[in-house]
């Protein structure tokens, strides 16, 4: 096991994964920037190592910086949470070459991973069903409307180096196919410095269904489930459900033996997640995430296993703690995430918390790295922390849910609990009726 672990985050993640080290007895470095000396975080570790200004391109992002934290404080392995260097291969590399540990797969598997079409030919050769479409990037306008005609309109055009939006056109028809080439093209290259993209199937109405995967790094995959991440506002995750309230038992064992399959196949090692579209009782694989996920505690609650313990033992040459007969599903999770933002608008509102009160009671979890009188910088993601509920069935878990958004106080900053609060008394979402469209067009109404 590791003698001491370097966080390379911050704010609620980098204190789950430090509650994580120090439940093993490890020793705790954390990295932060001038603007988060008074993070919950820092105040927690047993080392802290500030690496730059407050831009993430300065601190959080930059390498060099956490490489030489890491041989100042004597650390053996780095943890990098999720989003900025969670799933960057050079990072994984860079320290690979100055033998400290990744807790991530390998800088390959992230390359693959990373790269949106070599992901499907390597899904689709593992034995993941995939999205029709084209075998890789398009080349013109011709070769477009060839694909285009063969899987039937509508299609997607997609950034083959990102995610998050960007890059991404519907075309319906053919005429609508060029601009939306030209302007996916653009984004694209404007954002990723890559300007690649490829074409699928438009599907009209599915889910975003994700499974939780485990490698041992020598063969061994186990897959600890589903979650449901439907509820989204511009491609972005605001709700999520484990197990999803769309998929039968069948359909559940059979997609997560699919990617417990190909994750041994792969030998891959660590924590991933594999993404689909769900429609008609059919999987599209979208991409793989190399990293642990935001919306990982609901797995946690209905596995009752810490996937954070998980991936330090596996990282750490213990292999898996569990085979798949082992991992029992106990009742429904959901977890909101709670952002600093206005919940019309969802436009930052960075300030001092004046007054913070969590839930509690059977069944409440919440991740969070603020605490009253924290003041929350404006330079980095605004999400301040999730909200996560257990039952013994998805009617218990909404119930509970409703209790514990109506006990959760933010004071001095604008929050999305009020967004929440109008969610969970919803018939569609009470009666788990929804797809990845409908979060927009509720906010488009003005519900």
């Amino acid at each position: 096991m590791f003698q001491k672990i370097l966080i390379a985050n911050r704010g609620e993640i980098a204190l789950r994964v430090l509650r994580a080290c120090k439940e093993l007895g490890i020793q705790t470095v954390v990295v932060h920037s001038t603007a988060d000396s008074d993070a919950m975080h820092v105040r927690l570790a047993d080392e802290s190592v500030c690496i730059g200004p407050p831009p993430s391109r300065e601190s959080y992002l930059n390498i060099h910086q956490i490489v030489a934290a890491c041989e100042i404080t004597g650390a053996d392995a780095v943890h990098p949470g999720y989003g900025f260097l969670s799933e960057n291969a050079k990072f994984a590399d860079i320290l690979a070459a100055h033998n400290i540990t990744f807790i991530g797969p390998s800088g390959d598997h992230i390359r693959i991973m990373g790269d949106k079409i070599e992901a499907k030919r390597t899904a689709k050769r593992l034995g993941i069903p995939v999205v029709p479409g084209s075998d890789g990037a398009i080349s013109d306008d011709k070769e477009a409307k060839r694909v285009a005609a063969e899987i039937g309109y509508p299609v997607i055009i997609k950034a083959s180096a990102g995610g998050g939006g960007r890059g991404m056109k519907v075309a319906h028809t053919e005429a609508d196919l060029e601009v939306a080439l030209q302007t996916a093209k653009s984004e694209a290259g404007a954002a990723f410095g890559d300007d690649a993209v490829y074409i699928e199937k438009y599907l009209e109405k599915p889910r975003h269904i994700e499974v939780q995967v485990f490698g041992d790094g020598a063969g061994r995959g186990v897959h600890f489930g589903e979650r449901d991440c439907s509820l989204q506002r511009r491609h972005q995750k605001v709700w999520e459900e484990a197990n999803s309230p769309a998929l039968n038992a069948e359909e559940r064992s059979r997609i997560g033996d699919i990617c417990a399959r190909a994750i041994a196949d792969l030998g891959y090692s660590g924590a991933g997640t594999i993404e689909f579209l769900y429609e008609n009782g059919e999987f599209y694989f979208i991409e793989m995430n190399t990293r642990l996920q935001v919306e990982h505690p609901v797995t946690e609650a209905i596995t009752g296993i810490d996937l954070v313990h998980e991936q330090i033992r596996v990282a750490s040459g213990g292999g898996l703690s569990v085979r798949q007969e082992d991992i029992k599903f106990n009742g429904h999770a959901i977890e909101c995430r709670i952002n600093a933002e206005d919940p019309r608008t969802f436009a930052p509102s960075p300030g001092t918390i004046t007054h913070f009160h969590t839930p509690g009671g059977l069944g409440i979890r919440v991740d969070s790295g603020v605490y009253s009188g924290y003041k929350i910088p404006p330079y980095y993601d605004s999400l301040i922390g999730k909200l996560i509920v257990h039952g013994r069935n998805r009617v218990e878990c909404m119930m509970r849910l409703r209790r514990a958004l109506d006990e959760f106080v933010v004071d001095g900053i604008k929050t999305t609990l009020p967004l929440f609060r109008d969610l969970v008394g919803n018939p569609d979402i009470a009666n788990g009726d929804y797809d990845i469209h409908w979060l927009e067009k509720y906010l488009a109404k003005g519900e």
